[in-house]
């Protein structure tokens, strides 16, 4: 552990006092082909991850997935608050929304950061299972994160249409307010002014609670099947849960 945070610190340092492009690269390269043993740290190898985007989407997303390296490198030493903040930026200006009928010919498809960055479109769930994978690649706890299903109204604030959604919620403490990092908006926002949403459920990779209940009442990938294929198909693209 003490000698992949001292490898880690180094890199940061050369990453702030070399511009070269291909060096920086080489960097980060170096730096994510180790993987973290922190315990809390969700372990990406970046090596296995870049080339798998090479041979399904070519080298034009490469450079967007070496933008999202770089993004996870450089906020490593950033407050959790700044992390969330980065990271909801990161994928508001790189990803556009499309839906999955539009995107992948299905009702219901749940994208794994890599063919997310790859297509660099998504619905609700891409974008929060995206941010969900980097907290958890820069060192968040499972247990501040939750991805949460939710009825989102629409049609103004008087309107009693409502349609599905998911959002991912950020908890300083499990009995905490969350933080709400949404697709639908750029801003993140405690719970309590996104009056807009109701929650129905809510997952991580180690539970499943409903509404707001503090108890888990399920295995998340014995009852999400599209979450199991997440984890699943993820440990092949070079994240180790």
């Amino acid at each position: 552990m003490v000698a992949s945070v001292r490898a880690s610190r180094f890199g940061c340092v050369l990453l702030r006092k070399f511009s070269n492009r291909s060096l920086l690269h080489f960097l980060l390269l170096l730096i994510f082909v180790t993987t973290f043993v922190c315990a809390d740290r969700l372990p990406i190898q970046f090596n296995i991850f870049l080339e798998k985007m090479n041979q399904q989407f070519g080298p034009v997303r490469v450079a967007v997935a070496r933008n999202w390296q770089t993004m996870l490198v450089q906020s490593q030493n950033k407050t959790e608050q700044q992390k969330i903040l980065i990271v909801n930026d990161f994928f508001a200006r790189n990803l556009r929304y499309r839906t999955d009928i539009q995107l992948w010919q299905q009702n219901d498809y749940w994208a794994t950061p890599l063919e997310t960055l790859g297509k660099g479109l998504g619905d609700c769930e891409d974008y929060a299972i995206a941010k969900y994978i980097s907290l958890r690649v820069l060192g968040i706890e499972d247990d501040k994160l939750r991805l949460i299903y939710v009825k989102a109204q629409i049609g103004g604030p008087n309107s009693k249409q409502a349609q599905a959604h998911m959002v991912l919620g950020y908890f300083v403490t499990p009995n905490a307010q969350p933080l709400i990092l949404d697709s639908l908006i750029t801003k993140v926002l405690p719970s309590a002014k996104r009056t807009d949403l109701t929650p129905v459920f809510s997952f991580n990779s180690q539970g499943l609670w409903a509404n707001n209940s503090n108890q888990s009442v399920a295995n998340p990938t014995a009852r999400l099947s599209r979450w199991r294929r997440i984890i699943e198909q993820t440990q092949q693209e070079g994240i180790s849960w």
